[in-house]
């Protein structure tokens, strides 16, 4: 039975307070606070991503519109711009991430069954960055180029349900290969990368934690074939190779075999060529993962268009590490909602109704549902009939 909350205390539910809480203490983020915790910063940040707000003052106004439902949505602070900014400026964002990352836990439980084009047992994740261009004056710490700023999102995703596993932001000249010294490898799971995660010296430590890796060659790869296997080439496949690495400095940085894996895309009419650790799956099979790694790009796309990370609240780093963080979170707690309440909508379509009923009394299922009425075919008796021949 609907209990007369507002839709966004009940999309609240799906969020365990007691993990928030533990986080915030984590770093103190309450401490010498009065009227605007940082629940209360959380959720007017939240409301911001849920209805597209474009500014603070945007935020402000939209939710002093909303006065009288504000306790009701859980908010208890004053909400003022200026508040906001010193709370996105002074309150650490790893209380944000930390929590980001416990929704991420509980999201990877649920979709932990997800298909995503490749019968796999093991986990599957891909790798890439996305760049977002700033204004270098605004930002002077994410410097990417002499007039130009920017940052980086450098992303893994699980591509069961595409939940974004780790997230490391930083400013726009960092390399990306640079980043995977920040991933924990998981032994036995796959990492799907492009070629501009190729060195050889990082691939190598895959090896050592017992992980697998399935990368874009470049076309100038020194080796030399030892072992050739046959393709079914109506497949695609056009070799299936170990080789070794040739050069000077990759025969060091790698000094074990690789499988050199080749696919024509008739589709594309492109010829790919990839490299992996694993032996053991069919060749068809590692260009199929490769194939998946598109679901990364599709995510960056997703975020993009669906939340607010584009442009930003505060110019200083740690919010704008904030505002990223809990875009995130926001993601991840509408796939939640998705999963949980068994909806057969799409994120984007979910999204796009709590913009317009977060503040609404409805039961959260109802408002997801569709009532629109079908069209039987029969006639209505007062009805004009035209076209009556």
């Amino acid at each position: 039975m609907h209990t007369g909350r507002i839709l966004f205390a009940q999309l609240l539910d799906f969020i365990p307070r007691h993990e928030f809480n533990r986080c915030v203490r984590r770093y103190r983020g309450n401490h010498r606070i009065r009227t605007f915790s940082c629940w209360d910063q959380f959720l007017c940040m939240s409301f911001a991503q849920l209805t597209g707000r474009e500014s603070l003052r945007d935020i402000e106004t939209c939710l002093r519109a909303l006065y009288p439902k504000l306790y009701h949505a859980g908010i208890r602070g004053g909400v003022a711009r200026s508040t906001m900014a010193d709370a996105n400026e002074m309150r650490d964002w790893r209380i944000y991430a930390d929590f980001a990352q416990i929704l991420i836990a509980i999201a990877r439980a649920l979709y932990a069954q997800e298909e995503f084009g490749v019968h796999l047992e093991q986990t599957a994740y891909a790798f890439d960055s996305t760049t977002i261009d700033l204004c270098l004056a605004l930002f002077p710490w994410a410097r990417f180029r002499r007039h130009k700023g920017a940052v980086k999102l450098h992303t893994l995703i699980d591509l069961r349900g595409s939940i974004p596993c780790f997230v490391y932001i930083t400013h726009g000249k960092i390399h990306d290969v640079t980043a995977l010294d920040h991933l924990i490898l998981e032994p036995g799971s796959f990492y799907i990368m492009d070629r501009g995660y190729i060195d050889f010296a990082r691939l190598h430590q895959f090896n050592e934690v017992l992980s697998f890796f399935v990368v874009r060659a470049k076309k100038n790869l020194d080796y030399q074939r030892r072992v050739c296997r046959s393709v079914e080439k109506t497949t695609g496949l056009r070799a299936d190779q170990t080789i070794v690495l040739c050069g000077p400095k990759t025969s060091q940085q790698y000094p074990v075999p690789l499988r050199r894996v080749t696919y024509f895309d008739a589709e594309t009419q492109k010829r790919f060529v990839f490299l992996t650790n694993n032996f053991a799956l069919p060749a068809i099979a590692i260009a199929r993962l490769y194939k998946c790694r598109w679901q990364v790009e599709l995510f960056f796309k997703w975020i993009k268009q669906h939340l607010h990370i584009k442009a930003f609240y505060g110019t200083s780093e740690n919010a704008v590490k904030t505002q990223v963080w809990i875009a995130i979170a926001t993601y991840v707690l509408v796939a939640i909602v998705k999963k949980k309440l068994n909806l057969g909508l799409s994120l984007n379509e979910i999204l796009q109704i709590l913009s317009i009923t977060l503040f609404e009394n409805v039961p959260i299922l109802q408002a997801f549902s569709n009532n629109d009425v079908q069209d039987q075919g029969t006639n209505v008796c007062n009805q004009l009939e035209l076209f009556n021949f």
